[in-house]
């Protein structure tokens, strides 16, 4: 597997497509239909004829390297108050967990009135050891695990574990009490399974589990501390029930900012196809290892350690706190490494800050350093020529800079979710010195779709469309973006292919307009590919944003708010940039509700009909600060979430007119030209928002 993985990943010849179009598959309104440049012909089911399942996967690599490195996390000690060494377990030792473990919860459930296969296991748990050995133990009695995301508030909670019908949580300690706060309106929940000890030491009838049981009894669950579960396992063995290629792996349920949570289903079929894109693209051995951080809730991270646990390789668990990620890093030095946009920018600005942004013979250096590395990458003599490595200056100084972070052992990086700035993408580059590539996927596609090749060094690009998938671009006429368009075709992004889900659970309705007739996965996404068969995104055909961290954010839903609780805002536009982590808006005033409520902060009359006035008060920094408070009261009453705030605003009289052409005729907002039209008012808000939080710190560390 490993040989064809690495021959499948050698990049196309120079200036050669890396997305091909299939001869005849072009039609009115829509592209061609674009296949990987190895695949013109077929998409890509597996890399193992032999591995058709994620249980599969393991267990092959626990037969092939059981005394290899597994999982590993560091351990709090609660005397010195400090999480020490890494702590590993191995993959036979993983592998007797699991099947314990998964045994151990069948016989729990069939006691509790459970029967039957392939019903779902909630988890709902930081990233841990414990997290995997769960998944895997579901897997292994044809289960299927429904992640709940960490931070995730009780009405979500509620809605997943009704929906999915879960009879279990497996969860960690300080959620169990949410739990049975919520169990009288949960009728199918009868097990919680606590990843924390219950126990340690205390008289019978007095610890941990003996308390939250005799508060569970009488709501009909029982809670079991996992080991507990494993031993349970071990004294009633059972046999795999192992699944097939089309059961369920997972259903993964978005976030639902424009309504409730829909719940991907998603089958061992499409895991293992993506787990061989993946595998192909972050080629991993059992000597690799890598860093666990970002949550196992998001399919990003799911997929990147099945592509682990099939290779062999080592997975280390973060501590739990992202602010001392580096820390451990620097003990895990892992060889693969997938992040997101606002990771890779805190990394950017505290590698700046050390290198080119310094004094002295330091700052000099890094800057001819980074200067001529550039150089290199963005104007090379040929296209193929393009480098973003150095023989002196990788030795003398790049490893250096990476060793700050755990990353000197690194060779292949990926930025996912959502858009990485192209200018942080080359200067990160050439910091790294190794494979750095963007790519693109959603849930539905389990979390790929597209990647750049190896070797290409374009920034601003999703890349090729992956050998499981194929691709093309539909008109929005609406948005005037075509299929026909020069010099590159634009249109809303389709996929299809071998990790596409199958359905949206118990949702016929969103299923059918999510996947149409023929196969066809409607992304929402507007892309533009040019003549190598790269795809770019450039716009959303929903009115949903996602911002630099990978939350989705509904605009029209948050305007919607501050027009119904803010009568003297007569209209609004909220926008946030891809690149950033927060949003900015304009806001039109009502001239007439206007003048009296600023009226008030001034402490002066202004008169309505004076649209000049009206303005300069929108303008005045006392009404500024009073909008500001009114809106962040509005935000907060509204239980908006930190990054549905808008950070900062500009007040105008009229600036959306169907006269100005930013309205329809009947009064929608045409965002891509408000964009557009506004783009530098923009720019400046996200300047000046960006300008205080700067500000703001260095206030703070005085």
């Amino acid at each position: 597997m490993l040989q064809r993985a690495k021959e499948l990943q050698k990049p196309p010849p120079p200036g050669a497509p890396h997305s091909v179009p299939v001869p005849g598959s072009k039609v009115e309104g829509r592209t061609a239909v674009f296949r990987h440049w190895r695949f013109p012909d077929h998409l890509l089911t597996t890399l193992d004829p032999a591995v058709t399942t994620v249980h599969e996967a393991f267990e092959q690599s626990a037969a092939q390297y059981p005394t290899n490195r597994c999982l590993g996390h560091r351990p709090y000690d609660p005397s010195t108050k400090t999480f020490g060494p890494y702590v590993w377990q191995d993959y036979d030792t993983v592998r007797r967990r699991r099947a314990n473990f998964g045994a151990g919860l069948v016989k729990l459930l069939e006691d509790a009135g459970v029967t039957g296969t392939q019903y779902g296991v909630g988890l709902w748990c930081q990233n841990r050891p414990e997290w995997q050995i769960t998944d895997l133990g579901c897997m292994s009695q044809s289960l299927f695990t429904v992640s709940l995301y960490d931070t995730l508030g009780p009405d979500s909670t509620e809605f997943i574990i009704n929906h999915a019908s879960l009879p279990c949580v497996v969860t960690s300690l300080r959620h169990i009490p949410t739990l049975l706060k919520l169990k009288p309106r949960l009728p199918t929940l009868k097990l919680i399974v606590c990843l924390d000890p219950l126990s340690s030491g205390e008289k019978p009838g007095e610890s941990k589990a003996d308390l939250l049981n005799e508060l569970a009894k009488d709501q009909g669950i029982s809670i079991h501390y996992i080991e507990d579960v494993e031993a349970i396992g071990e004294t009633h063995p059972r046999a795999y029930t192992p699944p097939r290629p089309e059961s369920i792996v997972t259903i993964n349920y978005t976030s639902g900012t424009t309504g409730e949570p829909k719940g991907v289903v998603l089958t061992h079929a499409n895991a293992i196809a993506a787990t061989s894109t993946s595998y192909m693209v972050i080629r991993q051995t059992y000597r690799d290892i890598i860093c666990s951080f970002l949550p196992l809730a998001h399919i990003y991270q799911r997929v990147s350690e099945h592509t682990s646990l099939w290779a062999g390789a080592a997975i280390g668990y973060f501590h739990g706190d992202i602010l001392d990620l580096v820390e451990d890093m620097k003990l895990l030095r892992p060889t693969a490494f997938c992040g997101v946009p606002r990771l890779y920018n805190r990394f950017g600005s505290k590698i700046k800050e050390a290198t080119v942004e310094a004094p002295g013979v330091r700052g000099a250096l890094s800057r001819h350093v980074v200067s001529t590395k550039l150089a290199n990458l963005e104007k090379p003599a040929t296209p193929e020529a393009a480098t973003n490595r150095h023989a002196l200056y990788d030795r003398v100084w790049a490893r250096k800079v990476a060793a700050a972070l755990g990353l000197d052992r690194c060779e292949s990086m990926v930025s996912g979710s959502a858009p990485l700035d192209p200018s942080l993408h080359q200067f990160l580059r050439v910091v790294f010195a190794n494979n750095f590539m963007q790519g693109y996927g959603l849930t539905e596609t389990y979390a790929v779709s597209l990647v750049q090749q190896m070797g290409d060094m374009q920034a601003g690009s999703c890349g090729a469309v992956v050998p499981t998938t194929e691709a093309c671009l539909v008109d929005v006429p609406d948005m005037e973006y075509l299929a026909s368009d020069k010099p590159q075709a634009r249109g809303e992004l389709l996929v299809r292919g071998t990790s596409v889900f199958r359905e949206y659970f118990r949702n016929v309705a969103e299923t059918a307009k999510a996947l149409d007739g023929d196969g066809w996965f409607h992304t929402g996404d507007v892309c533009a590919v040019d003549e190598l068969g790269r795809f770019r995104v450039i716009d959303r055909v929903k009115n949903v944003l996602k911002l630099a961290q990978g939350e989705y954010v509904c605009p029209e839903r948050i305007e919607n708010v501050y027009l119904a609780n803010c009568t003297w805002l007569a209209s609004g536009f909220v926008h946030g940039d891809s690149t950033q982590s927060f949003l900015v808006a304009i806001f039109g005033v009502a001239p007439d509700t206007f003048a009296g409520w600023a009226g008030k902060a001034l402490g002066a009359p202004i008169d309505a009909a004076d649209l000049a006035a009206v303005q300069k008060a929108a303008e005045h920094p006392k009404v500024q600060r009073a909008a500001a408070k009114e809106l962040d009261r509005v935000g907060r009453r509204n239980k908006f979430n930190n990054w549905e705030r808008v950070r900062n605003f500009r007040l105008m009289v009229d600036p959306f007119t169907i006269e100005n052409e930013l309205l329809t005729p009947t009064l929608k907002l045409k965002r891509p030209v408000a964009v557009k039209t506004y783009r530098d008012v923009l720019d400046e808000l996200y300047e000046q928002a960006l300008a205080a939080e700067k500000e703001g710190k260095a206030k703070a560390k005085l």
